[in-house]
């Protein structure tokens, strides 16, 4: 037997219903805020990822999915898909187009780490991208796009933190500010803090190593060295949410782990999942447009995983959605029915019924019995004596009563008892 890759998992067919759920909870949302879709490549030229998640962080450096393709080209699959709908905004030159540019995403991202809760090899993605806007009311809308969805599926126990990591200028500053800190530390962090203190060395604060995060505890805060354009920005956002009753709290020790990010910064955090508990992170990156090849321009997103969202229903006992359930399942016994009632099915369908009926040529006791299983409502019986009279008898399962039914009349009997 082939087994699945580790670190994937199937979705199968009892269980597609929930994706459904939350990708159409999350799609009608996009919808009300006026965001459109955008679907990019599962796999991009290398190089996107290195210019704009940039080369010292943990997914460029150890979690990519990296490969020479037969032109001997580096492929790699989409570990995030911000840089991808980046690319794409310039490629296509939506810049050309009135803005801002708001994009929304359902998408597979691969990264190579431990598999954990929610966290696959493959694991999937909902964005929100907002391009051409430098507002903070950009910044407070796309965390209540965030917000609203969890108000949507009922999760009620979700911490959103927000920080500012300012703009190049003042993070010039705080770097020097932080590497003055942890020159007489950085004999004692793991080796890749050792590699960022001269590249990155604000990357040092997103080290998952204990030892690395307990020297972090007392490092300088990078609020204390944002600019003052920088800070006005970022009390116009918090000024925005408190306008609109959004909860959070600030909490300067954010950074992301990716480089693109500047100034705003965020996280929704559920208790619910585990010490990783981070379900929605994102913030502002006004440079990675830039970083790609295109024209500067501001930008304010999210990303979401999928299969923390049903982690966190799940533990909550919360309801992710219900699985297709026939509205009427139609079993033909008798030799006349079964020439006939594919036909008499694909009417029912055709007007908007879910139907089921008798592939696997069983007994009327075994339909029956399988009729039970899926849970249907109504079994429609065509048998001799019913179909000399052009009728059908309409079985209500949970009652056990029948009715005798003209078959020209079943779709009307059918749609008013539901």
């Amino acid at each position: 037997m082939i087994n699945i890759p580790k670190g994937t998992k199937d979705v199968l067919p009892d269980k597609s219903y929930r994706w459904h759920f939350i990708e159409g909870t999350v799609k009608e949302l996009a919808k009300k805020y006026c965001i459109n879709e955008i679907r990019t490549p599962i796999f991009e030229h290398t190089e996107l990822f290195l210019r704009g998640v940039g080369d010292t962080t943990d997914i460029v450096n150890k979690e990519m999915y990296t490969f020479l393709d037969k032109g001997n080209r580096s492929i790699t699959l989409k570990p995030e898909g911000t840089s991808c709908v980046a690319r794409a905004f310039v490629e296509s030159s939506l810049n050309g187009q009135p803005q801002p540019t708001k994009m929304f995403y359902i998408t597979p991202v691969f990264r190579y780490e431990r598999p954990q809760n929610g966290r696959l090899r493959e694991h999937h993605q909902f964005g929100v991208e907002y391009y051409g806007s430098n507002s903070p009311n950009a910044d407070v809308e796309v965390m209540q796009v965030a917000s609203n969805i969890f108000k949507s599926l009922g999760i009620s126990n979700i911490l959103l933190s927000i920080n500012s990591i300012g703009c190049p200028t003042c993070r010039a500053k705080y770097n020097q500010a932080l590497k003055e800190f942890l020159s007489s530390n950085i004999d004692k962090m793991c080796s890749t803090c050792h590699d960022r203190f001269e590249k990155n060395p604000l990357r040092i604060l997103d080290c998952k190593e204990a030892k690395c995060i307990a020297i972090n505890q007392d490092a300088p805060l990078i609020l204390d060295y944002i600019c003052d354009d920088c800070r006005e920005h970022h009390n116009l956002v918090c000024a925005g949410l408190d306008s609109l009753g959004i909860n959070y709290i600030v909490n300067p020790r954010i950074v992301r782990g990716l480089d693109y990010y500047t100034r705003t910064v965020f996280e929704f955090i559920s208790e619910n999942i585990g010490a990783q508990g981070t379900v929605c992170g994102g913030g502002r990156y006004n440079n990675l447009v830039e970083e790609v090849g295109g024209k500067p321009c501001p930008a304010v997103g999210f990303g979401m995983g999928i299969e923390r969202l049903m982690m966190t229903l799940d533990n909550l006992g919360l309801s992710c959605g219900n699985p297709y359930i026939p509205d009427v399942y139609v079993a033909p016994i008798c030799d006349e029915a079964k020439q006939m009632y594919m036909s008499f099915v694909s009417t029912l369908r055709d007007s908007g019924l879910c139907v089921e009926s008798d592939l696997m040529s069983r007994s009327l006791k075994a339909q029956m019995k399988y009729a039970n299983k899926l849970n249907t409502k109504y079994v429609i019986l065509l048998g001799e004596e019913e179909l000399s009279s052009n009728s059908c008898s309409i079985k209500h399962m949970e009652s056990g009563e029948s009715t005798i039914v003209k078959l020209d009349k079943v779709i009307e009997f059918i749609k008013v008892g539901k």
